[in-house]
């Protein structure tokens, strides 16, 4: 076998699930794994341990647990030391449900990634389907093989980062090429580039290849053929602003119900739930799901049903033309549309903390950065929040980083953060929980991060700051609202959410109608909803998100009845100028 070949490591004393697992295991993935059965544990941790001393990658592990093998559940847990990156699987056996509070148990601390069912019959896809889907969540987080987009750039680079980030959550594979290397200074060579500014772009899909150099983002985004910009008089039944799981989620519910619809997404698919490593408690999804595929599948199906996506740009402002709404975007066009959902979710706090801004993207990022993982091997790196993003972070983070330390402001974890992940954290030996902790200052080495100051909340006594080396530092630490691109007239509560529902009224202009109360997810513009993180009141959920997406839909149907169109104007006909907000528009 390829010594480049991944392997798949199944270990048990029980010679029938020995003999039926690994006939399955080898019968199906041989051709591209390699497939290592071992007939007991001190062997299978001995192979392990040679395995991470040949530098070779293990992408699943199976042990397994029920009456004749009850050491399958330690073995997993031993064996996140030396393969952390890998996926571990508990196999058990139909029926031995004596067993399961065990196993669940081993799941809730992080022991084992999943639980699969030892097959029963030949092909037996259930059990293949959580094999594969393991696999994808593995390779998503590896990274490498195909490349269809070669991107070369500095390796401490904000900008580069941002790209390299963006194209992994919107699951274009994507290769980085530090441009220092010898390697890539001859394929810009081979591309006819001197010195080039950077970053550059190879789109390898094209024929011939595509180069874009130092691109702004609708460069790159109608580069790839994703999207084009719509025809300048098509007017949407719907425009959702923001790909999150809100606006997918909206995306999906009105396209397969008939409405022409668009969004409108600055960045990548899925907004911040898009960059949490797993998510467990996801309805219907047992073995936990990586947002970016959660995303990725909404974004898909959303797509099927004839949803119209305009990437890689920012909305400055949101106006009317009559009984139009409009959305101008950063490239100077304008989206039109009967109806507006604004989707837009939140941004992390900044730390504001000077010598770590100077250091954003070259070892300090807001949010869990998952495309900067990999690249942590060996290394300390520390984590800022004490919610949920944070901790599925700190998890992620440390099944490559050798160490990672999670910091948080207050006392405890239980009033922000679910159960499941303050145990997993326990459980995980290479994470360490500082409480009463803040971030007070940095150090910079080469161009990157080289370690954090920290210092008790408050500095009782005047405390001196404590500094911890780190190479990279994510700061998730609370969140603010996403808009500032919105006119002043639709009304926000004292921390810039957006307030929707309620029993003022509002004047309905569209329609020359009578005053009204507005409806349920309405905002005080009228045919102007909101959603998901961004609306005032909202639990900061991916399955509350998703709600508000499908009820937003039901609404615009009622709205949409009340408020035909009206018949198109005469060629020639001056049409009104967006309004323009108070503020900036969103930054990039």
């Amino acid at each position: 076998m390829d010594d480049s070949a991944p392997v798949m490591l199944l270990a048990t004393k029980d010679p029938v699930s020995r003999n039926i697992l690994g006939s399955e295991l080898r019968r199906r993935y041989g051709s591209d794994y390699e497939v290592v059965v071992c007939n007991d544990y001190p062997h299978a941790r001995a192979v392990l341990a040679g395995l991470r001393h040949w530098r070779r990658t293990v992408a699943l592990i199976v042990g397994c647990y029920g009456p004749a093998d009850r050491a399958g559940l330690d073995f997993l847990r031993r064996a996140y030391a030396d393969h952390p990156a890998a996926k571990r699987a508990v196999a058990v056996v139909w029926g031995d449900f004596a067993s399961a509070p065990a196993v669940f148990r081993a799941l809730a601390q992080g022991h084992a990634d999943l639980l699969v069912l030892r097959p029963e019959q030949p092909r037996d896809e259930e059990f293949h389907g959580a094999i594969t889907d393991a696999l994808d969540d593995w390779h998503l987080g590896q990274g490498g093989g195909f490349e269809a987009i070669r991107l070369i750039g500095e390796q401490h680079d904000e900008r580069t980062h941002a790209l390299r980030d963006i194209l992994g959550r919107d699951h274009i594979p994507v290769g980085f090429y530090p441009v220092a290397s010898p390697a890539t200074q001859r394929m810009l060579e081979s591309l006819g580039l001197h010195d080039p500014p950077l970053p550059v772009l190879v789109l390898q899909f094209t024929s011939p290849p595509t180069v874009l150099v130092n691109p702004g983002d609708p460069e790159i985004a109608d580069a790839i053929g994703v999207n084009r910009p719509p025809p300048t008089d098509k007017v949407f039944d719907v425009a959702i602003v923001g790909a999150g799981p809100a606006g997918l989620a909206a995306a999906v519910y009105a396209s397969s119900e008939g409405l022409s619809t668009i969004v409108v997404e600055q960045q990548a698919v899925g907004g911040q739930a898009g960059t949490s490593s797993l998510i467990r408690n996801y309805p219907g999804f047992s073995r936990g799901v990586s947002g970016a595929h959660l995303a990725y599948r909404a974004f898909q199906q959303a797509w099927v049903f004839g949803t119209y996506f305009l990437f890689m740009r920012q909305v400055q402002s949101l106006g009317a033309d009559g009984a139009v709404r409009t959305v101008a975007t950063s490239d100077g066009g304008v989206v039109r549309a009967r109806t507006v959902v604004v989707a837009t979710g939140v941004d992390y706090r900044r730390l504001g903390v000077p010598q770590c801004e100077e250091l954003v993207g070259r070892g300090v990022f807001y949010g869990a950065a998952v495309s900067e993982a990999p690249s942590l091997v060996g290394q300390a790196a520390c984590v800022v929040g004490g919610g949920n993003s944070a901790g599925q972070a700190a998890l992620h983070i440390a099944k490559y980083a050798k160490h990672v330390t999670l910091l948080v402001r207050g006392p405890t974890l239980a009033a922000s953060m679910s159960s499941y992940l303050i145990a997993q954290l326990r459980a995980t030996r290479n994470v360490m929980i500082r409480y009463g902790t803040e971030v007070v200052g940095a150090r910079e080495r080469d161009g990157g991060l080289a370690a954090i100051e920290v210092a008790a909340t408050g500095r009782p006594g005047g405390a001196a700051p404590e500094e911890i080396e780190a190479a990279a530092l994510f700061v998730l630490i609370g969140s603010v609202p996403r808009t500032s691109w919105l006119p002043e007239t639709v009304q926000r509560d004292p921390a810039g959410f957006l307030r929707t529902g309620g029993t003022r009224e509002i004047e309905d202009a569209v329609s020359g109608g009578p005053a009204r109360p507005p409806l349920l997810l309405e905002t005080s513009m009228p045919g102007v909803f909101a959603i998901g993180d961004v609306r005032a009141g909202s639990i900061k959920r991916v399955a509350t998100a998703v709600g508000d997406g499908a009820t937003v839909i039901s609404l615009l149907h009622g709205y949409l009845a009340q408020h035909p169109p009206t018949a198109p104007a005469p060629a020639g006909t001056p049409r009104a100028a967006p309004q323009k907000p108070a503020g900036d528009a969103l930054p990039g």
